[in-house]
């Protein structure tokens, strides 16, 4: 049968159909050449997806490197919630580990080039290749370490900081006398 035409005028409909064609193995009725192509365009897709969480998570990781001061139990919840996106697709899709391990690389160029477009740090603040291995970088025990100093300076001195508009409110502080009865 040739679903082309509701293929191309009705892909949610033409989906259900075919897995209703495929659930009731009326396999010659199928649109065998659709399905696959969707198939595999899902599965681009998915790499594609959990790359990008993985190259996510490089970019915090890199930002919790560069402000030291800033690091917190509230900075530490996106980088957990990073780790959990991949391992559950990993869950889903184990295949996906190698491969990941295998684009590491790139990923982490990625991640460092984003990072540092956000930033506005100097190229040299990063280094060039992953610091990390694949295991650091999902052990939810690994915290990267910095090697910057962990002084207000280097944080007042971040760039994009004086485009920051900051008026606290004057706080009067008036002496009371004190009752010691």
């Amino acid at each position: 049968m040739d679903n082309s035409p509701l293929y191309d005028l009705d892909f949610y409909a033409w989906a259900l159909e075919q897995a209703q064609l495929i659930r009731a193995s009326r396999l010659t009725e199928i649109d065998l050449d659709n399905v696959a192509e969707e198939i595999e365009s899902y599965a681009k897709t998915e790499r594609r997806d959990v790359g990008q969480f993985v190259s996510d998570l490089l970019g915090l990781m890199l930002k919790w490197v560069a402000f030291p001061g800033l690091q917190c139990p509230h900075a530490q919840l996106p980088i957990e919630q990073q780790r959990h996106k991949v391992a559950c697709r990993l869950k889903d899709s184990p295949s996906l580990m190698t491969i990941l391990q295998n684009d590491i690389s790139l990923l982490y160029n990625r991640a460092r080039m984003t990072t540092l477009a956000e930033t506005g740090l100097p190229n040299a603040t990063f280094p060039t290749t992953c610091p990390w291995s694949f295991e650091q970088i999902m052990d939810k025990g690994f915290w990267p370490s910095s090697t910057q100093p962990r002084r207000i300076a280097d944080l007042l001195a971040m760039p994009g900081l004086a485009d920051i508009e900051f008026d606290p409110p004057r706080v009067s502080i008036g002496l009371r006398p004190a009752d010691f009865s």
